[in-house]
C-alpha cells in the first residue's frame, strides 16, 4: 500500500497493521515514524548521526524556570514548540524574558488542546539577516556566437527573512 500524503502516510499504527497483515507499506518504517513524530526523539536521532541542529533543549520542559535557564544559555529569541504535531501549531516565538512565562504557558495549553499532550521543548529561533543572493545561468543562444556568456542577476526572494 502506498498511503499517499497526510494522515495515513505518517501513521505508525497503520504501518504496523499493514505489516501484521502481510501487506507491504510503502514508506518509512513504523519505528522511524515514531522517532520522527516525536521532536525530542528526532533531535536525539539526528544528533547521534552527526547532523548539526540549532541549539535547544535535550528533552521536554515542563517548568517555566527550566525554559528561562535554557533561553538564557542559548540567547533570545527562542521558539517554544510542542513535541508532537506539526504545521506550526502551538509554536510560540519569544523575544525576551518578559514574555517567556506567558508564551510557555500558552504553548503548553495549546499543545494540550490540539495534540492531547502538553510536552514542549525550546530551540534557538534563527534570525536571518537579509543578504543578496545571485542566480547564474548560461544564455544558450549567445553562447555559440560569443563563447562562454553568463547572466548574473539579483534574486532576493530565495530566503525568508525572520523578524
Amino acid at each position: 500500500i502506498h498511503p499517499g500524503y497526510g494522515f495515513l502516510s505518517e501513521n505508525a499504527g497503520f504501518a504496523d497493521i499493514c505489516e501484521e497483515c502481510g501487506i507491504t507499506f510503502i514508506g518509512p518504517s513504523p519505528e522511524n515514524m515514531r522517532v520522527m513524530g516525536d521532536k525530542i526523539l528526532a533531535r536525539q536521532a539526528v544528533i547521534e548521526h552527526g547532523v548539526p541542529i540549532v541549539p535547544g533543549t535535550k528533552g521536554q520542559r515542563e517548568i517555566c524556570d527550566e525554559a528561562w535557564n535554557i533561553a538564557k544559555e542559548i540567547g533570545f529569541p527562542v521558539i517554544i514548540k510542542p513535541t508532537a504535531g506539526g504545521g506550526g501549531r502551538g509554536m510560540k516565538i519569544v523575544h525576551s524574558q518578559a514574555t517567556l512565562a506567558n508564551a510557555f504557558a500558552s504553548a503548553r495549553a495549546e499543545a494540550l488542546q490540539l495534540l492531547v499532550m502538553q510536552n514542549v521543548y525550546i530551540e534557538k529561533y534563527p534570525v536571518l539577516k537579509p543578504t543578496p543572493t545571485y542566480e547564474i545561468s548560461k544564455i544558450p543562444g549567445l553562447n555559440k556566437a560569443i563563447g562562454k556568456l553568463y547572466s548574473i542577476w539579483d534574486d532576493d526572494g530565495s530566503v525568508p527573512i525572520g523578524p
